[in-house]
C-alpha cells in the first residue's frame, strides 16, 4: 500500500469537499449559465447574476444546492483518483527511469494519465451532477433516478471531452508544481542550501493554487462550456424554447458543432 499516494489523494479530497460545499450555488449559477442556449439571438441569461436573481425571485435559493450530495460524492472519488494516480504514476516514473525529478513533458503526460482514470471512473456522477444543476428550479431529480432514465450510454455523455479535458488537470498541476518549485528553490538561494522549507504555507498554496487553476481554466474555457452544453438536461422551458434549442450530437464533432454555436450565435440542427 503506498502510504504517502494516500496521504496526498486524502488531503486532495478534503480540500476538493469543502471548496466544492462553500462554492456550489455559485457553480449551479455557472453551470446553468454555460448551458444556456440562445432562441432567437436572445439567451435567457445575459449575465451570471441573472441565475442568482432568478432563485430570489421565484423562492428557489436553496435550488442553488440541488445535486450538491453528487457533486460531493464525485469530487471526493474523482479527486482521490486523480490525486492517488498521479502520485503513483509520477512515483513509479522516478522509481522506473532512475531520473531525480521529473521534466515538464513527462508531468504533463502522468498527469493527463491520472485525469484520463478519473474522467472514465467518475463520468456518469458528472454528467447526473450537470443534469441535476441545469434542471428547473426545485424539480431535480434524485441520482439514481437520473442515471436510470436514459440508457447506460448517456451516462457517459461528454466522456470524449472529458477525456480531451484532461488538459486542464494537468496545466493545473503542473503549472502549481512548477510555480512551487521556483518558490522553494529561490528562497534555498536567499537563506542557503538545505535551509529552504518542506512545504509551503497555506496561505501561499492557495495563491499558488488559484493562479495555477486560472491558466488551466483560460486555456480549456471553450471545452468545459460545450462538455456542459452536450450534458445538460433539457429544462422545463416553453415549447419556444425547446423548438429552438439545438440537437447536439454526444462526439467530439458534435462538440464542434457546439462551438460553432459559441462563435456565430447560434447552431443548425442535424
Amino acid at each position: 500500500m503506498d502510504l504517502e499516494s494516500i496521504s496526498e489523494a486524502t488531503s486532495g479530497v478534503i480540500g476538493s469537499l469543502l471548496s466544492t460545499t462553500i462554492l456550489y450555488p455559485l457553480d449551479t449559477c455557472k453551470t446553468r449559465y454555460q448551458a444556456d442556449v440562445k432562441a432567437n439571438d436572445q439567451a435567457k441569461y445575459r449575465n451570471l447574476s441573472d441565475v442568482f436573481w432568478e432563485a430570489i425571485s421565484t423562492r428557489q435559493v436553496l435550488s442553488l444546492y440541488q445535486g450538491l450530495e453528487t457533486k460531493n460524492l464525485q469530487s471526493f472519488i474523482s479527486q482521490f483518483v486523480y490525486f492517488y494516480g498521479y502520485s503513483y504514476f509520477k512515483r513509479l516514473y522516478l522509481e522506473t527511469s532512475g531520473a531525480k525529478s521529473i521534466g515538464t513533458t513527462a508531468n504533463l503526460i502522468l498527469a493527463a494519465a491520472a485525469g484520463a482514470c478519473t474522467a472514465i471512473a467518475t463520468q456518469p456522477l458528472d454528467t447526473a451532477s450537470a443534469k441535476m444543476q441545469t434542471s428547473a428550479f426545485g424539480k431535480s431529480k434524485g441520482l439514481w433516478k437520473t442515471l436510470t432514465e436514459g440508457t447506460w450510454s448517456d451516462a457517459f455523455d461528454g466522456l470524449e471531452i472529458s477525456l480531451l479535458l484532461t488538459a486542464n488537470p494537468a496545466v493545473q498541476y503542473t503549472v502549481f508544481d512548477h510555480l512551487k518549485q521556483r518558490l522553494l528553490k529561490g528562497k534555498e538561494n536567499k537563506t542557503g542550501k538545505g535551509s529552504s522549507p518542506e512545504a509551503l504555507s497555506a496561505f501561499t498554496a492557495f495563491v499558488l493554487g488559484t493562479v495555477a487553476k486560472s491558466v488551466a481554466t483560460i486555456l480549456t474555457y471553450p471545452a468545459i462550456r460545450c462538455k456542459v452544453m452536450i450534458q445538460a438536461a433539457d429544462p422545463d422551458d416553453d415549447e419556444k424554447t425547446k423548438e429552438a434549442r439545438p440537437k447536439i450530437r454526444k462526439t467530439i464533432p458534435g462538440t464542434l458543432c457546439v462551438y460553432i454555436f459559441l462563435t456565430r450565435g447560434r447552431i443548425k440542427n442535424a
